[in-house]
């Protein structure tokens, strides 16, 4: 039985540093108290669990006060609070095409919104976010890095556009956190939001959001907080304000680990070893021919067709010793932009823990499929 090679980083990171593991064990096993809901033991142990995920967060994206970090279920959640709680009725709303649903949606349930286009190479210019920014935008939201294609964006003058006409700037940096030096305050992000269990190594099931400034966003779920319990309102205090229910404990302590592996390890060293993957197979199909490549290699993601099939089907023929992904990636309007509409595209995404052995092979099950098909 062949091992499977795992290929869809982009998704989520499969393998993940032990001491991810085993934080999220001893944990389970002798934490399992309730944070801030009493001062005994084992609920001031999850507080401290909280804060130290907290304070690795904020040495990773360069943020002063760690009280404004967020833990969520994901990057979805995150996105969707930031958005939905940043917005009134009136207020417009700018994304791009290459933004993913957690935006796109969000934005469509709000209704007054505008997206700003991308060349064929998946690229928002800045000139085209001033040109669709109004008097009434109030937030200007973009993703760092294309899950579709990899294509980084010019988001530090995205930013500056934003402010420009008084918006805030509201950061998807699912893709980039991890492998990328993402510091809040150079970008000039007003919030931030990223999944805890792609570049950052942590478990499903978390998510983080920054707010620089917490008194703009209003909560969109409300409950229980430990704190200010007699009064029937949510309380302003950070990060109580967004941390209402019981938090999943376990998985932050695992988040903590794989933010500090990143640390360790450094964004930019992990994000260059997955690029230089991507930049070898990426030459690699355009050297076999017959395959279209979108995007201009800026990460470790590399969208592919082959010509002439369609994108579940190349993936059906690349078999299921690889874990790649086909389809629209939950991104269908940079499709159109890059051009693959009509099925989407197969995307391949090294991580950090991938080798070019790994790569290698992928490029010679490619090989093989395409002389099959000359046979053809």
């Amino acid at each position: 039985m062949s091992i499977m090679i795992y290929l869809d980083n982009a998704a989520t990171t499969r393998r993940k540093p032990r001491h991810v593991y085993r934080a999220m064990l001893y944990e389970s096993i002798f934490g399992g108290g309730n944070a801030g809901r009493g001062s005994g033991v084992l609920s001031l142990g999850a507080v401290r669990t909280i804060i130290k995920a907290q304070e690795a967060a904020a040495e990773l994206f360069g943020i002063e006060d760690e009280s404004n970090i967020v833990f969520t279920q994901n990057a979805t959640y995150a996105l969707n609070t930031a958005i939905l709680g940043t917005l009134e009725k009136n207020d417009h709303l700018l994304v791009t095409v290459m933004d993913h649903n957690s935006v796109l949606r969000p934005a469509s349930l709000h209704g007054n919104y505008s997206v700003a286009g991308a060349d064929s190479i998946g690229y928002v210019s800045p000139a085209s976010v001033r040109r669709r920014l109004t008097d009434k935008t109030k937030l200007v939201a973009c993703t760092h890095v294309s899950n579709v294609c990899g294509t980084v964006e010019p988001v530090r003058e995205i930013a500056r556009a934003a402010h420009s006409r008084g918006a805030l700037f509201l950061l998807d940096c699912s893709q980039s956190a991890g492998s990328m030096d993402v510091k809040a305050n150079e970008i000039c992000a007003d919030m931030m939001a990223c999944p805890g269990h792609k570049g950052l190594m942590g478990p499903m099931g978390t998510g983080i959001l920054y707010i620089k400034e917490p008194q703009r966003v209003k909560a969109v779920i409300t409950g229980g907080t430990g704190s200010e319990s007699e009064y029937m309102t949510q309380p302003e205090t950070m990060p109580d304000k967004f941390h209402c229910g019981t938090m999943n404990t376990p998985a932050i302590a695992g988040l903590n680990e794989g933010i500090r592996f990143v640390l360790r390890e450094g964004a930019e060293n992990i994000g260059a070893h997955e690029k230089l993957l991507a930049d070898e197979f990426r030459l690699n199909l355009m050297n076999i021919g017959g395959i279209t490549v979108y995007g201009r290699g800026d990460t470790g993601i590399t969208s592919f067709n082959i010509n002439g099939i369609e994108s579940a089907e190349t993936a059906r023929l690349i078999g299921d010793n690889f874990a790649v992904r086909a389809g629209y990636h939950c991104a269908p309007l940079a499709h159109r932009a890059l051009g693959s509409e009509n099925g989407g595209s197969v995307r391949v995404s090294f991580g950090y823990f991938n080798t070019r052995r790994e790569m290698k092979k992928l490029t010679d099950k490619i090989m093989h499929i395409m002389r099959d098909i000359k046979r053809v």
